[in-house]
Parts: structure tokens; sequence; C-alpha cells
């Protein structure tokens, strides 16, 4: 076990504690085991949140794959992995049902006996103790740990996390040992044993070089415009070893800086300004925060409120907004008005107005954000009609024509957009464009 003396000093250290110089690039792999990831039955949601927390750590992955619950493709994966890498991590088949052999496929591999663990053994006992249920046989197995392995607790179930050393020259040509982490299948139980125990431990065993990285979110740019205006312009940083990436989304593209070694902070923070230089007020946020995220915050910090009318999109818009903490004190609400009856009754659309022009119009639009700015009795209000497709369209309005309006108390404009996609992104791409459109009247307000 590790003992809390033993973390709370690993836990303390700080990366300038790790010694200078140069050194390579450390290797770490992961290996997602399950045969449920294989059939598309459980999204993969591991590889993310590990990749994400060990690189803000310092440790980058350099390849993942997922196997399937089979001792052979385990071993395999492995095997391959312990001849690059520096570090593994594996995660699931732990627990105690036919289809969990990870744990045996390790030892077996490793030509390690598994021994019963008292202590743990023990722990496992007051697991079911506690809850007034019987122990199964099987839960015993959970106890059989791999000759000279350190347990990392479950304070969440009873499958144990398990750390090892493998000698150097075992699997790889080096002088230096590789090291494995076991990690349990649920992510109740991986993601604290993690965070508490397993990482300490790849610190203490594996000290990292400094590293930062920083993501930057646009809207209103497609991911080659993006390119075109940063890339040149940070090729110098480049050149220093600085990295950069690009991650296109529906109506949105990521611009992601990192740096490892000396002067991290600097010269992503120099990147940073190049960006936002470059790219102006299409970069909206940075990091985690999400557009709706920050037009709840802005609105907030305004004491201001807005109000949605929605066609096409039927109600992704007022979805998201209410998908942040707080949005209660700035959405007034929405009007879903999908049929012309309704956007007349709800929204106060003259009949004639869609007659001559049409559901989807800028006339329509225009009507239909000052109908929800003052019936919504709001500061802002943000309104979609369009054709999603794949019918519907015309040569003067094809599928994927949408008109946005956004109105305050002193004005209503309108754009119109053209988004050729499926019915899912047209949605997607919609909504984060009307975002886009209400944070821009926001910021200048």
């Amino acid at each position: 076990m590790l003992r809390s003396a033993d973390l709370h000093r690993v836990t303390r250290m700080r990366r300038a504690e790790v010694p200078a110089g140069p050194r390579k690039p450390m290797i770490v792999e992961l290996i997602n085991t399950g045969s449920e990831l294989m059939v598309g039955r459980v999204l993969n949601t591991h590889q993310q949140w590990l990749c994400r927390q060990l690189a803000d750590a310092g440790y980058c992955v350099s390849r993942q794959v997922a196997v399937p619950d089979a001792a052979e493709c385990i071993q395999v994966a492995l095997k391959e992995a312990l001849c690059r890498a520096d570090l593994v991590i594996v995660t699931g088949g732990l627990g105690p049902t036919s289809d969990d052999v990870t744990r045996d496929s390790v030892a077996r591999l490793l030509g390690l006996p598994l021994r019963e663990d008292p202590e743990l053994l023990r722990q496992i006992e007051l697991f079911f103790t506690e809850r007034g249920r019987p122990i199964p046989a099987a839960a015993r197995g959970e106890a059989m740990v791999p000759l000279n392995a350190v347990v990392l607790k479950n304070r969440n179930g009873t499958a144990a996390g398990l750390a090892l050393e493998v000698p150097a020259g075992r699997f790889r040509h080096t002088e230096k040992s590789s090291w494995l982490i076991l990690l349990p299948g649920p992510p109740r139980e991986l993601r604290p044993m993690f965070t508490e125990f397993a990482l300490p431990w790849i610190r203490e065993k594996l000290p990292s070089s400094a590293f930062v990285c920083r993501t930057f979110r646009t809207c209103g740019l497609g991911e080659s415009q993006v390119q075109a205006r940063v890339g040149h312009r940070l090729a110098d940083l480049v050149v220093k070893g600085l990295s950069v990436g690009y991650c296109a989304r529906p109506g949105e593209v990521d611009v992601r800086l990192a740096f490892t070694g000396a002067d991290a902070e600097k010269n992503v923070a120099e990147g940073e300004a190049l960006v936002r230089h470059a790219l102006g007020e299409h970069v909206y946020a940075a990091d985690d925060v999400a557009l709706e995220g920050l037009i709840v915050g802005r609105l907030t910090d305004l004491q201001k409120t807005v109000a949605i009318a929605e066609s096409c999109t039927g109600g992704c818009i007022s979805d998201r907004i209410t998908n942040v903490p707080g949005a209660s004190a700035v959405f007034r609400g929405a009007f879903i008005t999908y049929s012309n009856l309704l956007k007349e009754k709800c929204l106060g659309v003259k009949a004639e107005t869609l007659r001559v022009h049409g559901a989807v119009s800028e006339p329509v639009v225009r009507e239909m954000a000052a109908g929800a700015l003052g019936r919504g009795e709001s500061d802002f209000a943000i309104a979609v009609t369009g054709i999603a497709g794949p019918g519907g369209g015309t040569d003067e309005k094809p599928a994927g024509t949408v008109f946005i309006a956004l109105a305050t108390r002193s004005q209503v404009l309108a754009w119109r957009m053209i988004n050729p996609w499926d019915r899912r992104t047209f949605k997607e791409v919609t909504t984060q464009q009307a975002l886009n459109i209400l944070r821009l009247a926001i910021s200048a307000a």
C-alpha cells in the first residue's frame, strides 16, 4: 500500500524540483480493455479523461489502444507497449467476473505469481459487511496480487489498482525500467484512484518536465481559415518547440498550444498573444469555457436577460443555455415555434408576413426576435428559422438555409447563413452561430 506519509511527500513535489537539463520525451501509452468498447455498447471515456489528466501533469500520451477482454489480446497489446514505453496504463478487467482477466493476464506475461494480500482481503470483506451483503466467493479473487506489486486503494469499490516495475531489458533494450499501472474500469472507481494514488506514484517514479497546454476556442471561421491566420505567426515559436494543433467541431475550431521544457509558460503566453491578435473577436474563450457558460456569466455580470425563439433548432439553443448553473437568473424562457400557427400565436408574427415571404425568411425571423424580446420582457432575444433538410429546399432557399435575428431594445438585426449539413449537424452549427451572435452583442453592450 502507498502510505499516507509517502503520498504527502509526493503530492508536495513542485516542477522546480525536477532536475534541469535536456531529457528525452517520456513515452506514455494507454491500453483500455473491455469487449463492450469493441462492440460500441459503451463510450470509451477513459481515453479522454486520462489523457487530459496526464497531459496537465506533464505526461503526454503517445499512443492508446482498446482491446477486448481476452487474455491473448491484452498480453499482445501490453507486450508491444512495454517494448517502447516508460509508462503503460491499463484500464479495466480487475473485477470479480469471468471477463475480468487483466490481472491474471499481466501476471502470466510478467512471470509473476499471484499471492493473496491479507490487508486487501480484509478491505474487501469490510466493503460487503458494511453494506449487509454476503461476500461472493469470486470477490475474494480480487485480493490476489502479483508479487512485488504496489496496491492502489479503491475507496469506491473492491477492485484495487496495481502498480509494478518492469525491469530493464525485460521487453525493451534499454537500461531504464518501465512502469505499469492497472486501474479498474468503472469511472467512479478509476478517477479518484488515479487522482489520489496513481498520479502521485507516477510523479515519484517518473518526474516530468515542465509542461503547459492551453486551448483557445473560436467561432465564425473554418479550420483552414484559422490556420491560415495563425500558422505563419507561430512559426518561430514552433522552431523553439511549441506544439500547435487544431480541432474542428460543428460551428467552432479550437487552437491548442503546448510546450514542454524550460520557459514553457513564457512560450505559450507568447503564442497566446499571437493567436488572440490574429483571430480577434473570433476567440471567445480559453480551455474548458463553453460558449453558453460565457454568455450566462456575462449576462449575470451585466444584470441583463435573454429570451429565445426557435424553429429549426427545436430547442437546442435553450437546452445549452439551461445546462449552465445559474441560468435561471438571466434566461427568461424560450418559444419553440416549429409551426406557422405558433409563430403567429406565441410570437405575434403576422400572417401576411408568413404568406408573402415564407416561414424561412428575414422578415419572419425579425418578427420572431421582436416578439420574443417583447413577450419575454428581456434585454436580448435571439430567433432562428431555417430548412434543416434534406428536403424542403428550393433554388432560392436550398436545404441548409437559415435566418438568425438578434433583437435588443433599440434594434433588430438579421443574418442569412447556409449550413448544408445533415439535420443534427445543421442544428449544432446553427445553434453555435446564434449563440456567437448573442455573445458579440452582449460584449458590445
